[in-house]
């Protein structure tokens, strides 16, 4: 079939045609943004999922939505190598000169500019300049203490947005790689907000660990946040992710190739995009068979091990890959950190930093005390097709052992 006519998106963050399975959490967002925007109370969300569950792309809607409403928003993704304050000022200080040229917002504009100024002087920030020259407020934001500091530059902000009869959203993506002092500083500052009545709302998304993250940070995060799972699809969502894209260029597909897609897949939104598009590009014609399914899945295949997994593997030392590795041999888990500990042939004690260190870089998770998996899905098969060799290091002869 035509692959100009592909209807897939198999991407990172890139919308599918068809955003099936997610309304519910789609429809709490605009209601929560249309009650910060009417001064009521409203909590944010906090998108928990494994990678490849489309969390950016909900979180991208949930942008849209904002601007829709009228709100002034702020888009985030947080690396593991950069400070909230760091992210926070360019995008925030763009903010308040669009503010500034409201006559009614003006005044207290150009004070939020001058906290900003203050706030980025002492995190040693650059603050740069644009059209005017501000001069920092002494006193406000200022004390080198983001905990202190973060919420008095956030208030200054939405209360220049509430001169304009504006709401601010701020969104930030992989939370999960926030510093603690960076979370804890955030969630203080919503706290802080959310008890002056402002018109400033924060939507997250990061991996499962995150909820424990901001317990962790402060005991009140459960109060200021939803934390809806973002999974797999379930079948009749998966199906409709599938199926309607197809029917929409005029195409069909059969009832059993719909099926094996779904199955293969596991509901999961991002390997659903990758076996339609494909699926399609392999289909001579419609409707799209099981034959054209079985014929695309070693193409599928070979374009998640070399983009979506591999990616995920370069990332890590010889000693993590092992770790990694010695979970795929015990299959797709959860597992217990102790047996994991013994495949490698080596004590619990001494697996713990691989386990810390992986844990850090987004790669596995703790679903329960003692218990690890993969934040990634179906990786283990990848370790196993890409690492089919493997020994534990305490099998491998001398010559082979890894430093």
């Amino acid at each position: 079939m035509d692959p100009a006519r592909n209807p897939f998106a198999p991407g990172a963050g890139t919308r599918p045609p068809e955003l099936a399975g997610r309304e519910k959490i789609i429809n709490d967002a605009l209601v929560a943004l249309r009650r910060v925007q009417a001064g009521r109370s409203a909590k944010g969300q906090m998108l928990l999922g494994l990678r490849g569950v489309g969390k950016t792309v909900l979180l991208n809607r949930m942008v849209e939505l904002a601007e829709n409403e009228g709100y002034l928003t702020v888009y985030l993704e947080a690396p593991e190598s950069r400070s909230l304050a760091e992210m926070l000022v360019p995008p925030l200080r763009l903010l308040l000169f669009k503010l500034s040229r409201a006559d009614r917002a003006k005044n207290l504009a150009n004070r939020a500019l001058g906290v900003l100024r203050g706030f980025a002087s002492a995190f040693d920030v650059k603050y740069g300049e644009l059209g005017v020259s501000v001069r920092p407020e002494s006193g406000t934001a200022d004390s080198g203490h983001l905990e202190a500091d973060l919420p008095e530059l956030l208030l200054a902000v939405a209360q220049a947005a509430r001169a304009d009869d504006k709401a601010v959203a701020l969104f930030i993506d992989e939370v999960q790689y926030l510093s603690p002092d960076d979370l804890s500083a955030l969630i203080v500052s919503i706290h802080r907000i959310g008890q002056r009545g402002l018109p400033f709302i924060v939507f997250g998304a990061g991996l499962p660990q995150l909820a424990a993250l901001a317990g962790e940070a402060k005991s009140y995060a459960e109060r200021l946040f939803d934390y809806p799972p973002v999974g797999p699809l379930e079948s009749e969502a998966a199906e409709r992710a599938i199926r309607e894209p197809i029917r929409e260029e005029n195409a069909d597909i059969e009832e059993r190739a719909l099926g094996d897609i779904v199955r293969k897949t596991e509901g999961y939104p991002y390997f659903l995009q990758e076996w339609g598009s494909q699926t399609w590009n392999t289909a001579p014609q419609s409707p799209i068979t099981a034959a054209d399914v079985r014929h695309a899945s070693k193409q599928v295949l070979a374009a998640l091990d070399t983009g979506f997994f591999r990616v995920r593997l370069d990332r890590l030392t010889p000693r993590e890959r092992d770790y990694m590795r010695a979970m795929a041999e015990l299959g797709p888990g959860p597992h217990r950190s102790g047996d994991i500990a013994t495949t490698l042939g080596m004590g619990v004690t001494t697996a713990g930093p691989l386990r810390g260190s992986l844990i850090r870089k987004g790669m596995i998770y703790s679903p329960a005390h003692g218990d690890t998996a993969f934040t990634v899905p179906m990786f283990d098969a990848f370790l196993q097709r890409s690492m089919p060799e493997w020994k534990p290091p305490a099998k491998r002869g001398k010559g082979s052992r890894r430093r």
